[in-house]
């Protein structure tokens, strides 16, 4: 059974570009519901926690100094079928193949800078959630 929560941030980037509103009524239009969020700036040791993942790609460090370069804006979102359904708003990580309509097409610079994260499984949203936002800010 799909889960009901995801995972997102809006990354350095777009929220600079003013992108972070939008990007969210993007959101809750898509029909997501957000049960936490908050403003925060990464540090280059949380980023490099967070994208653990990553370690051996040859992106990594380049991706943790970009998301700890400026703040972002983390959000825990509830819907049915939440991940699967996110990753289809947000659309492909290069916004030259994103379908019309999605947050990276609208928003994304580039592949590197792509406006937001979406968690890509169940297990991983539960994680970043858990990452980001202590039991007494999500809000369900």
């Amino acid at each position: 059974m799909s889960g009901n929560r995801t995972f997102t941030m809006i990354k350095p980037e777009a929220v600079a570009k003013g992108y972070a509103g939008k990007i969210l009524d993007h959101i809750i239009t898509g029909g997501f519901k957000v049960i936490a969020m908050k403003f925060t700036h990464l540090t280059l040791q949380e980023a490099k926690d967070f994208y653990a993942i990553h370690k051996e790609r040859p992106f990594y460090g380049e991706l943790t100094e970009y998301m700890s370069e400026s703040p972002i804006v983390v959000i825990a979102l509830e819907k049915d079928n939440a991940v699967a359904d996110f990753r289809t708003l947000v659309g492909a990580t290069d916004p030259n193949e994103a379908n019309e309509g999605t947050i990276r097409k609208r928003f994304a610079e580039s592949k590197a800078k792509n406006a937001v994260h979406g968690s890509d499984s169940d297990e991983n949203a539960a994680g970043e959630i858990k990452f980001h936002f202590g039991d007494n800010e999500i809000f369900a």
